[in-house]
């Protein structure tokens, strides 16, 4: 993650709504149970989701990427009614936390879980059917998440690409290692796509707001 000054942080967590109680829970498992937990969205990084979708208040959500389902109840909280949010994951070995919180959510009926290849599984998707998607997976596949994304999403929808700014090794002229390269790349053909409008929130390893037109 790009370094930030910790009383920085501190503060804006201060001052941004609390994390929910079943949040904390689930961020706890996280770090019980995982080798990566910084991977969960957290506090500031899960508000700022739970923002942006409650301000689109999306029938549709896809989430490529679930991990523990930290951002999958976050993005769940702008769901208008009767709405839902297709999550995909190719791990199952971390299926049951996900499940066992999605469970005690008010959103467990709203939240379908997919375990498989996500470009597989986005075949199976109407296109011009998605308000919101949300990509954080494997980062030598966000070109083609991309892509399909924009198929998917009706015009007016929003992307939200995660870890853009990749450990500040993208605008790091020295680093050339291959998943730099490609979200260095991606980045470039972002800001230069006619299809939609964009910028990057400097938020913990960068997030790009994409709106297609």
């Amino acid at each position: 993650m790009i370094e930030i000054d910790p009383n920085l942080n501190q503060y804006l967590e201060k001052h941004t709504n609390e994390e929910p109680d079943l949040l904390r829970e689930l961020m706890i498992e996280t770090h019980q149970a995982t080798t990566q937990p910084h991977m969960a969205s957290g506090h500031y990084q899960g508000r700022i989701l739970s923002m942006i979708s409650k301000l689109i208040q999306p029938k549709t959500i896809l989430e490529i990427g679930t991990f523990t389902g930290y951002a999958t109840l976050c993005l769940a909280e702008g769901l208008a009614e009767n709405g839902k949010i297709i999550t995909l994951d190719i791990n199952d070995e971390l299926k049951y936390i996900g499940e066992k919180y999605f469970e005690r959510s008010p959103y467990k009926n709203q939240i379908e879980y997919r375990i498989g290849p996500a470009l597989e599984q986005m075949k199976t998707i109407e296109k011009e059917s998605l308000d919101l998607v949300f990509i954080d997976a494997d980062k030598q596949t966000y070109p083609e998440y991309y892509e399909c994304s924009i198929d998917l999403l009706r015009n007016g929808g929003v992307i939200l690409m995660d870890n853009v700014l990749w450990y500040g090794k993208v605008y790091d002229e020295n680093a050339n290692d291959k998943r730099t390269v490609i979200l260095r790349d991606l980045n470039e053909r972002v800001v230069k796509d006619s299809r939609v409008e964009s910028l990057i929130l400097p938020v913990r390893d960068g997030i790009t707001l994409i709106r297609k037109k």
